[in-house]
């Protein structure tokens, strides 16, 4: 049994990462509200962006003259997984989920002999995954230093993604990233992006194109790469403060039982010592 002073101390630990995790889940409760609301507000036009693209698609389709972007290079030899996850962890299982996905892809990709090239977006994805595919990992993108996601920083892993196939070093380019469905739930989401996929819509037979709808892709598909790197990011932004906000609730919930669990315990011990006490004066003062 831990002496009376050990479970005040650890009952004054307890409480004092309670305050912190508590503290943690008010941060992130406000932070999840603006990254929900830029996440839902770039749906629609991600939405309407993709229902124009594959419209444009569907015209081209597989012609000669079709843009790279959209026909590829004519193999799947090479494959670059883009891996986006969090800067810092307490998230619970946001980055675990993530890396999972990617991992179970990158494996099969292997197996099927294939080439796996890695590009990391975030902190712990790297961590974890270059403990297996170290020699896969061709580069990394440090977020840690931005406050609020932008286009901007979109536009600089799309911009590094579409260098890569130009220069011939890949083939197929695929996201990794959680789409945000609420607090408790997250969807971890693989979404390849080159060559892009796009669902055949109507809006190409409402439009006469000038000029041409292969000249109207090749300028449009690498914005539409950005676009779908931006709006992943936005997910994966309103998914990490989703997470976190349970993982810090949860964390409040056990250290408030633990709390009871010790506090219980001590008061046991401290009567047990007073009772003691008393029994020893009792029998100190009969034996006078």
């Amino acid at each position: 049994m831990p002496s009376l002073k050990t479970l005040k101390n650890k009952i004054a630990s307890i409480k004092n990462t309670r305050k912190i995790t508590k503290a943690m889940q008010m941060v992130s409760a406000a932070k999840l509200r603006r990254a929900q609301e830029a996440a839902e507000a770039a749906r629609p036009y991600a939405e309407r962006m993709n229902a124009v693209m594959g419209g444009l698609a569907a015209s081209v389709g597989q012609s000669s003259s079709a843009p790279r972007l959209l026909a590829g290079t004519g193999s799947d030899q090479v494959h670059l997984l883009v891996v986006m996850t969090s800067e810092r962890g307490l998230c619970g299982g946001f980055n675990s989920t993530i890396v999972r996905l990617a991992r179970a892809k990158a494996n099969a990709l292997l197996a099927a002999g294939k080439t796996v090239q890695i590009l990391t977006v975030g902190k712990k994805g790297r961590e974890q995954l270059r403990r297996d595919f170290a020699a896969n990992m061709v580069g990394h993108v440090d977020l840690s230093d931005v406050k609020r996601i932008g286009y901007a920083n979109a536009q600089n892993i799309a911009r590094d993604v579409l260098a890569r196939f130009a220069a011939g070093e890949c083939d197929v380019v695929t996201l990794f990233y959680n789409r945000f469905q609420s607090v408790i739930s997250q969807i971890p989401t693989a979404q390849q992006v080159i060559p892009a996929q796009y669902e055949a819509g109507a809006v190409s037979a409402l439009y006469d194109y000038e000029p041409s709808e292969e000249a109207i892709l090749a300028d449009l598909l690498p914005r539409g790469v950005a676009t779908q790197i931006f709006t992943a990011l936005l997910e994966n932004g309103a998914s990490e403060q989703g997470a976190r906000m349970s993982a810090m609730d949860n964390a409040t919930r056990n250290a408030g039982e633990m709390i009871t669990k010790y506090t219980t315990i001590y008061n046991r011990s401290r009567q047990a010592a007073i009772t003691k006490e008393l029994i020893e004066i009792i029998s100190g003062a009969e034996a006078l």
